[in-house]
Parts: structure tokens; sequence; C-alpha cells
């Protein structure tokens, strides 16, 4: 498309749910996507029941994941996974490129009950505690995964992700992200939903010059070595201010739509936005793969997970039970 048949209009009102939605603004070489999620983000999060500031944590956790998997170009997958040592011991969130994403926390209770603050406000931080934080890409069973890695050490996910672009990718970004419940009339007295929304911005200029960074610090340069320092380009200055002005409430506000969001923000530049797509909280398990797992298995092990003549499993990510003969799993007249 020429920019002559660029069509311009104004943005839309009605705010979307479970949506990506890509941008450009061509005059400052950014582009990024805004990610919103309701119904997707309270069937995760439902499902498990966790403590507030958990459920929190998970949340913005599947909002980064699901802004930076949908960069996939192909069919494939996208994992964030951190193990640390605070309360929330590990977390796991799987985006599918088809626009599915499942997630998972691990924590310890004691733990979680020593903080001083346990609620909705409990800073990221402080539920990671010290560890590291993996980005994996999967592009299928006969091609190599690219993994990623930072060091956690009390930070928070934007503030890892901020780390993760600068060390693996070197790309200019910046994320904001936002989690929050929403509690709403019904006829067996007020519900909470689950609301989430974040916004990724990325600085990709096109002309050499204006891609050059400072190198990253070695570690062991001699002491006195003066620090590389390069110019910020403007227009990435001008990026970041503007990105960092965004409110939770303007994330997550379900009367405000991500077009009318990018137009407060952007329109003295110009703000194009690209199609959107769907985000769906689906898991991949099911009796064949739970059986398929079990047979994985050798038969002592089979043997010794029978409880009251039947191999229960639970599925971690989205806490479906199955429940499976011995017979089911080649044990035909064990237990």
């Amino acid at each position: 498309m020429t920019p002559s048949e660029v069509t311009s209009r104004a943005p839309v009102d009605h705010a979307t749910d479970d949506a990506i939605l890509p941008f450009e603004i061509a005059a400052l070489d950014l582009r990024g996507r805004v990610v919103r999620l309701g119904p997707a983000l309270d069937d995760i999060l439902s499902r498990h029941g966790y403590p507030v500031p958990i459920s929190k944590l998970l949340g913005e956790a599947i909002v980064l994941t699901v802004l930076l998997g949908s960069s996939l170009k192909f069919d494939g997958r996208f994992i964030l996974q951190t193990k640390t040592d605070g309360p929330v011991r590990m977390i796991v969130v799987d985006y599918r490129s088809s626009g599915t994403v499942r997630a998972c926390a691990q924590f310890d209770p004691a733990l979680l009950a020593n903080l001083p603050e346990k609620s909705a406000g409990t800073p990221a931080g402080s539920l990671l505690g010290r560890g590291h934080l993996a980005m994996t890409i999967d592009q299928g069973a006969d091609m190599n995964r690219y993994q990623g890695l930072v060091t956690l050490t009390g930070d928070s996910l934007e503030e890892a992700a901020h780390e993760y672009f600068l060390r693996s990718e070197q790309i200019p970004t910046r994320v904001r992200l936002a989690v929050a419940e929403e509690l709403r009339a019904g006829t067996s007295g007020p519900r909470h939903h689950w609301r989430a929304g974040g916004m990724l911005l990325q600085f990709l200029p096109e002309k050499v010059e204006r891609m050059r960074g400072p190198d990253l610090d070695p570690g062991d340069a001699p002491e006195g070595t003066a620090a590389h320092v390069v110019p910020v380009d403007d227009a990435w200055i001008e990026g970041q201010s503007r990105i960092a002005t965004v409110k939770d409430i303007e994330l997550i506000d379900p009367e405000l739509s991500s077009e009318r969001l990018l137009y407060r923000l952007f329109h003295e530049h110009g703000v194009r936005v690209f199609k959107s797509s769907g985000v769906a909280a689906k898991c991949s398990c099911s009796r064949d793969s739970v059986t398929n797992m079990l047979k994985s298995f050798s038969k002592d092990d089979r043997e010794h997970m029978i409880q009251d003549g039947v191999i229960s499993v639970t599925c971690e990510f989205c806490n479906s039970k199955y429940v499976l003969a011995p017979a089911e799993v080649d044990l035909v007249g064990e237990g």
C-alpha cells in the first residue's frame, strides 16, 4: 500500500477485549502493539483461585508474553518462564502464534504470608525475588529453539523486559503493563473480573546512522575507562516520554479503545493502525496427550501412580482433572 492509498479516519470509540492492535508512528520510526485482555485473562486466573497478588503478577506476565509473542511471523510458540527464590517460585506463560495462551504459577504460601503487604499492590519484585527470566521462541519440532535469559534481582516485569531487549535484541524498547480487578453487579451480588492491558513501543529506524547505540559494558574494562556514550535520538526520547505518561487505568478502561489511547499519545505525528488479532485462553492438554505422557514413564512408575484403582492427573495450566483406568496406560490387570 502506497502512502496515497492509506486512508485517514477518526479512532473508534468502542473498546475491544482480548485483542492485539499493531501500530506505527512513521514520523518517529516507532512501531508497537497494544493488548487488551478481559474474558481470556479472567478465564485463566479464575481456574486457579490464586491469592490476589499472585493473580496480578501472573496477569502481568500474560500481558507481557502476548505483547512479545504476537510478533512471531511463523507458526510457533513464545514461552515466558521465571524461576526465583521469592514467594512466587515459578511462572510459565505459553503463547501460540494462533492467538491462544495458557499460564500457571507456583508459589510458597509460607513466604507469601510473611510479606508485609499481601494485596494487589504488592510489588512484583518482592514476589519474584532473585532468579532468572527465560524467554523462549519455539519454531517447531524440526527447528532449534532460541532462548534469552535475564537476571531477576527484585525488579518488576517491565524492567526485566527492558533489560531483555537491551541485552538480547538490542532494540530500544519500552513496555507498560497494567492488571486490575473489575467489580460488576450481578443477580447474586457484585462479581469481580480480571482485566489487563499493555503497550509495547520500539524504535526501529530505517537509516543506519539512527540505529547506533552505546556498547554494552563488558564487565572487565580497566578502571577509569570512559563509558561509550551515543546521544539518544530525539524521536526515541519523545517515544519514551509519551509511553511513560500512560496510566494504568488507560490500559484497562473498558470505555477507552486502544485506537483512542494511541490517538491521545501520538495524534500530532499521525498513527497508523493495522489489522487487529484476537487472543483466547486455551490449554493444549487432552485425555490423549495425558495418556501418552503417562505411557512415557516406566511401568514401575506408572504402577506407583495408581491410587484407589485409578491414575489421576491434574493439568497445572487449566486445572482440568483426568482420571484414567490402569488399562488406558497399558497396565491391564495391574494395581
